[in-house]
């Protein structure tokens, strides 16, 4: 038996854990944003808030790596996954704060859809870093989070084909953006699964 003459520093994965469940609330509260537009000033606020407290878990977990000897898995991958999830974090403020900037008042359809597909992508981010720390039984989360990237680009084409062909040139240029940046963070939560996946293969 191998024995460790200095311990493997575990808490990356509480960490990871609770970087994603506040993902997946700011995912959340854009979705209840894009619902209901009133007011938006304050549901931007919150979404950035959540932000900044991601970017909070992002610094804590750098400096935990900066002072850890003996890391679970290599070092590269724990800097890459935690800017990951930051990554996504970054994206759904930046759709909020276009909600916000452009006075937007009404959502379209394919938003609120596509809105639905983020939050659900970043709760199945929650349950994969809940068994990361095992790497075991991530198989079928990962199909799902590839399901909804795909769901996202299916109803990103809808939208901007159904813009083109029935919106007003302005209207076309504040939503194509929108869309994008949400279908974007989509994007993203299918990359950070690929990051965990690549670290669960090195480690199979």
């Amino acid at each position: 038996m191998r024995i460790r003459l200095v311990p493997t520093d575990d808490r990356f994965f509480a960490l990871f854990l609770d970087a994603a469940r506040n993902l997946e609330q700011a995912a959340r509260s854009l979705e209840g944003m894009v619902s209901d537009l009133t007011d938006s000033k304050p549901k931007r606020d919150a979404i950035h808030e959540l932000e900044r407290t991601g970017d909070r878990f992002t610094k804590d977990t750098l400096s935990r790596l900066a002072q850890s000897f003996v890391t679970p898995f290599d070092r590269e991958d724990i800097h890459a996954i935690v800017e990951g999830i930051d990554d996504v974090l970054d994206e759904i403020y930046h759709v909020a704060d276009l909600l916000y900037l452009l006075d937007i008042d009404e959502s379209i359809p394919e938003m609120l859809e596509l809105s639905g597909v983020l939050r659900e992508s970043t709760s199945s981010a929650v349950a994969l870093f809940e068994r990361f720390e095992s790497m075991k039984q991530i198989d079928g989360i990962l199909d799902e989070i590839g399901r909804l990237e795909s769901d996202g680009d299916r109803i990103y084409r809808k939208a901007v084909a159904r813009l083109f062909r029935e919106g007003d040139p302005m209207t076309v240029l504040k939503w194509k953006d929108i869309i994008g940046a949400t279908e974007s963070a989509v994007d993203l939560v299918e990359h950070l699964g690929n990051l965990v996946e690549s670290v669960v293969v090195k480690h199979a």
